[in-house]
């Protein structure tokens, strides 16, 4: 499984994986789940991924494909597409095709693929938009209510999002509430691993303002989970009933 979430905010947009993909209790393995489109300047993409590996590598693949096809248009291409809307639908078309194909192929074995994508977006003069994509090809957006969307193993990291996280929230705290809410996640779930892959969006920017990698062993990720697990013990044990 995985873990994947992605932050709308006044500043800009943060996005958060992990790598970590498991195929039964002794077949672990480490695959990229965030991916970029970038025209610097003019319309930036960014994509990551949970469920099965085959259909998200397939449906990526042939968006690319789109992308570099010498008829490619505003239908069919996201680099194209006029409207970041028009992006989400290509994607979620996308998606919808490919796990279906691959459940009929994996229909004799009476065994079904399904994945689910987050799409952070923005073209030069228009908004910034985040999508959740849904297996069926159908998605949401993220909206100044709910200014956060997540994918994958997503229980144990939500509550410190609904506790902090604001539509006027700073990107430099943003990376602070993503970074933790991994954490949670990856005390209480062996199927979440590390590295990790962050990235920022500056509003209006539209391309990528910043890249992160995290390997295992990182010494700032590690002082951030001790101080975040010393807070908690300290303010649970100020609690008196």
């Amino acid at each position: 499984m995985t873990y994947c979430v992605g932050l709308l905010l006044n500043a800009g947009m943060v996005l958060l994986s992990d790598t970590r993909t498991n195929a039964g209790l002794d077949n672990i393995a480490t695959y990229r789940k965030m991916f970029h489109f970038e025209d610097p300047g003019e319309r930036v993409i960014s994509i990551t991924t949970a469920g099965s590996l085959s259909v998200t590598q397939t449906t990526l693949a042939r968006l690319r494909e789109a992308i570099d096809d010498p008829d490619a248009s505003e239908t069919t291409s996201i680099m194209k597409a006029p409207t970041m809307l028009k992006v989400a639908s290509i994607i979620g078309d996308m998606l919808s095709k490919v796990r279906q194909e691959i459940d009929e192929k994996m229909a004799t074995m009476n065994q079904g693929a399904s994945a689910s994508m987050l799409v952070a977006a923005q073209r030069r003069g228009g908004a910034m938009r985040l999508f959740l994509i849904y297996p069926e090809g159908n998605f949401i957006e993220a909206t100044e209510d709910t200014p956060f969307l997540q994918i994958g193993e997503h229980k144990y990291g939500k509550p410190i999002l609904d506790r902090v996280v604001k539509p006027a929230t700073s990107l430099a705290d943003a990376e602070k509430a993503v970074l933790l809410s991994m954490d949670s996640t990856l005390r209480s779930n062996l199927s979440v691993g590390m590295p990790l892959d962050l990235c920022v969006i500056e509003r209006d920017a539209c391309r990528v303002s910043r890249k992160r990698r995290i390997e295992a062993g990182d010494e700032s990720f590690r002082a951030m989970s001790e101080a975040w697990s010393k807070a908690l013990r300290d303010g649970f044990t100020q609690i008196t009933l």
